[in-house]
C-alpha cells in the first residue's frame, strides 16, 4: 500500500487562482469610486533575520500574485517595544490596511503577547489576538490561525470526511495545536490532544483516523503511530544539519502504511500563506462591507 499524496502546492495554487478573481472583480467593482482601496496587508519585520526575511519576501509575493496590496515596514533589532506599538496604531487607524502582519519571532527584549494585543483584533489575519482565540473557542465567526486554517482547508479540497472522525493531534502549541483541535472539534471529529508528557504515544496514535503531527522534531512520528489508511497531515518543517528540510513524520516509512500523506516541503507550507491571503480577503470584506 502506498499513500496517496496531498499536494498542499496544487491545492494552494487552485485557490489562489480563485481568489485572484475575486480579487480582480474587487477592483472592477471599486472603478470610479473617490475614497475606494483594495484590499491590504501590511506586514512588519523587526531585525533582519535571514528567515523571517525569506518569508516576508513570500508574503509579498503572494500578495502581488492575487491582486491584494502589500505594506512592507522594516523596523531594527534594537528598536523599543514603544516604537513598534506605535507603528501598529498608526497601521490600525491606516483605511487602506486591512491586515497587519508582525512577523515572529521579536527580539528577546520586546514582548510578543503585547505586541499581539495591540493589533486591532479585526485586522489581526494571523489570528493570534486573544479576542479572536477567545471567538474561536465558542465558534464565532473570527480570523483563524493560518496554519490550523490551511490543514482544514486540505482535508475539506480531498474530499476527506472529518464527521465523526478521531483525530489525533500531536503537538498543543497556541499556533497550531490549540486552534487546531478547535477547529477540527467544529468539523464534528473527535479530537485527541498529545503531546511531550503523553503517555503511550504511539498507541495512542495508532487510535487516529486523521493524524497531525506539528511537533518540531524531525522524522518523529512512524510507521508505528498510524493505523492502516489513516490521513497524516505533517506541520513539522525541520531544518537538518545537510541543510534539508524535513518534517515531523518519517515519510518513507509511513507513506506504506498511511492512506493519505502531505509531503515536506508542498505541504501544509504554501497553505499557510494561502490562508493568510485568505484571512486578508475576509478581514477587508469584514471591514469595507463589500462582498
Amino acid at each position: 500500500m502506498t499513500a496517496a499524496i496531498i499536494s498542499g502546492k496544487e491545492i494552494s495554487a487552485q485557490i489562489r487562482s480563485q481568489m485572484k478573481d475575486e480579487v480582480h472583480q474587487i477592483l472592477l467593482a471599486g472603478l470610479g469610486e473617490k475614497h475606494f482601496c483594495p484590499p491590504g496587508l501590511a506586514v512588519i519585520q523587526v531585525g533582519q533575520d535571514p528567515a523571517s526575511s525569506i518569508y516576508v519576501n513570500n508574503k509579498k509575493k503572494a500578495c502581488d500574485d492575487v491582486g491584494i496590496m502589500s505594506f512592507g515596514y522594516e523596523l531594527p533589532a534594537d528598536a523599543s517595544q514603544e516604537d513598534l506599538i506605535d507603528l501598529i496604531d498608526t497601521l490600525n487607524k491606516d483605511t487602506r490596511v486591512h491586515g497587519i502582519l508582525c512577523q515572529l519571532p521579536l527580539p528577546s527584549h520586546m514582548d510578543e503577547f503585547a505586541v499581539v494585543c495591540a493589533i486591532d483584533p479585526k485586522k489581526d489575519v494571523d489570528g493570534f489576538h486573544p479576542v479572536n482565540k477567545g471567538l474561536l473557542s465558542i465558534g464565532r465567526e473570527c480570523l483563524v490561525s493560518c496554519t490550523p486554517l490551511g490543514c482544514v482547508a486540505l482535508l475539506k479540497n480531498q474530499g476527506i470526511s472529518i464527521s465523526g472522525k478521531h483525530c489525533v493531534i500531536i503537538g498543543r502549541s497556541n499556533i497550531v495545536g490549540k486552534p487546531l483541535s478547535q477547529l477540527m472539534l467544529a468539523e464534528n471529529a473527535t479530537v485527541t490532544i498529545a503531546h511531550s508528557r503523553t503517555g503511550n504515544l504511539p498507541e495512542i496514535c495508532r487510535q487516529a483516523d486523521i493524524l497531525i503531527a506539528a511537533i518540531g522534531k524531525a522524522g518523529f512520528v512512524t510507521k508505528d503511530f498510524i493505523k492502516p489508511g489513516a490521513i497524516v497531515i505533517d506541520v513539522g518543517i525541520n531544518r537538518c544539519e545537510d541543510g534539508k528540510v524535513r518534517g515531523d513524520v518519517d515519510f518513507l516509512s509511513v507513506s506504506e502504511i498511511a492512506g493519505a500523506i502531505t509531503p515536506v516541503p508542498g505541504g501544509v507550507g504554501p497553505m499557510t500563506i494561502t490562508m493568510l491571503l485568505q484571512n486578508t480577503l475576509h478581514a477587508y470584506k469584514a471591514i469595507t462591507g463589500r462582498q
